[in-house]
């Protein structure tokens, strides 16, 4: 067996180790998040947020939602640090407002909800942040059991008699 110099040895070991920590830190600058921007009223201790007429949100000066009531927008970000303007108007024909928010976003979370009527109240993030889960579908039964084969495939087909 060949030996290896200890020079070489070591610039293997610190090119893994570079690697590595190239890795990890795209793991957190390049995690992608879907963030929901829901506009519903919210009760929270008591006491109930009521949503504002209208809500345009802009993402990187881009308008991705126009929310009124009960309605709910979309945005992909890309980082741990969120930020959009929100231009609202609380009354029908009323005046507009425009608001920055900027957030931290977690790691560790794929779809976050972000309930608007509790961030512009200022409530702490339990009561604006959520996850996002989807319902499981539900499998519709239609009386037929299906024919499987010898390799546990399930069809629905008639198989000719031979």
């Amino acid at each position: 067996m060949k030996k290896i110099p200890m020079r070489a040895l070591l610039f293997r070991v610190g090119a893994v180790l570079l690697l590595a920590v190239i890795a990890y830190s795209m793991t957190i600058i390049g995690r992608g998040h879907t963030v929901y921007m829901d506009s519903k009223r919210l009760d929270y201790n008591g006491q109930t947020y009521e949503t504002p007429y209208k809500v345009e949100v802009y993402v990187n000066d881009e308008q991705v939602a126009k929310l009124y009531d009960k309605e709910r927008g979309m945005s992909t970000w890309i980082g741990q640090n969120f930020s959009m303007t929100l231009e609202i108007t609380q009354e029908k024909g009323g005046a507009e407002e425009t608001q920055e928010v900027s957030l931290t976003l977690p790691r560790k979370m794929d779809g976050i909800i972000l309930n608007l009527p509790a961030l512009l109240a200022g409530l702490p993030e339990d009561a604006y942040l959520s996850e996002f889960v989807s319902a499981p579908a539900e499998e519709e039964e239609t009386g037929d059991e299906g024919i499987t084969d010898e390799f546990g495939m399930t069809t629905t087909e008639e198989v000719p008699a031979e």
